[in-house]
């Protein structure tokens, strides 16, 4: 079953007031105020989250802490599903499985793999330019277009004011992947870090992250500039992921500031297969939309995320959690 993120509250509708919230994100502490303010009424996913943020601030609980990587190799990984295996594509499935067992981070990207639909053709519908900008994204997507003139052609064509965005999220709620949120939790459980890298925008992706217990400043994307009057005024070309090459230089920067060893890349697009490197492995993502591109270039294919959640389960430690999926 897909899950919607909840519409926009008036707390976080008031956190949106200006653009430059996005430019820097908060200190942990008020993240996880504002978190708990926001999801006060959800269920025990939004404690689990909270408490991540408490108990588990960025650098402080690594994967390379939980575990040891002795013996534990991805031929035997693979090995372990049995005839299910032969089904697995990929061009080094062994490779990625190992990776996921050790991996220090872990980033996703967010359209059509955290959640089901592409968020500005989402946005575009709202305001009533879906067919043009579609258009655009599955260039983008694709790798037949430079992610930059993308971006820029996309917003010229919607100039969305702040208010639009808002009445977008609130009246058709963005929707959560099957099997993502577990994930997720579980890869927090284990002491993996998770980052969320996207080519889309910030104002959109922030409740997400928030909904699934992903800090703020674990989030790349890109941020929209609105002027005094809240309409439409660029984007924030200074941000890694609003040009070509983006994704790879954002994880060269996620794995240096913190010292990650291995790291891995979860994607659908093609701009998310040019992270490898520096991620380690690169784990292609099917449930929402194939592309034979990223096939082709995806060390391990998948199409949903129960087999990424098993290897976990199998292979690492949980740390802490009160989510009961996590232990199924």
């Amino acid at each position: 079953m897909r899950k919607a993120i909840s519409p926009i509250s008036n707390n976080l509708r008031r956190t949106l007031g200006s653009s430059r919230l996005f430019s820097k994100p908060p200190h942990s502490h008020n993240a996880t105020r504002l978190m708990s303010s926001i999801f006060q009424h959800n269920d025990k996913s939004t404690t689990f989250a909270a408490k991540m943020f408490e108990h588990s601030p960025a650098g402080t609980i690594t994967a390379r802490s939980l575990s040891s990587k002795s013996g534990l190799n991805g031929v035997d990984i693979l090995a372990s599903f049995g005839e299910k295996s032969k089904s697995f594509e990929g061009n080094n499935i062994a490779g990625a499985m190992e990776a996921l067992a050790h991996a220090d981070a872990v980033c996703f990207d967010v359209d059509s793999t955290v959640i089901t639909e592409e968020g500005i053709d989402v946005l575009a519908d709202s305001l009533g330019k879906g067919k043009v900008v579609a258009d655009w994204t599955a260039k983008a997507m694709t790798g037949n277009v430079k992610f930059e003139d993308a971006l820029s052609a996309r917003l010229k064509i919607m100039e969305p004011s702040e208010s639009s965005i808002i009445q977008c999220l609130e009246s058709s709620p963005l929707e959560l992947s099957p099997g993502v949120e577990t994930l997720i939790q579980t890869l927090s459980a284990t002491g993996t870090d998770v980052y969320l890298v996207s080519g889309g925008f910030r104002i959109m992706i922030e409740p997400v992250a928030m909904s699934i217990g992903v800090p703020k400043d674990r989030i790349y994307a890109n941020t929209i500039l609105f002027d005094d009057n809240g309409d439409y005024a660029g984007f924030d070309a200074d941000e890694l992921t609003s040009r070509d090459l983006g994704k790879p230089r954002a994880l060269e920067k996620i794995k240096k500031e913190n010292g990650y060893e291995t790291m891995i890349m979860v994607g659908d697009g093609a701009t998310d297969a040019q992270a490898k490197p520096p991620a380690d492995a690169f784990i292609g993502f099917g449930g929402v939309v194939v592309r034979e591109t990223v096939k082709e270039k995806a060390c391990w294919y998948v199409t949903d995320f129960q087999d990424m959640i098993d290897i976990l389960k199998r292979y690492r430690k949980v740390l802490y959690t009160e989510n009961p999926k996590v232990y199924d």
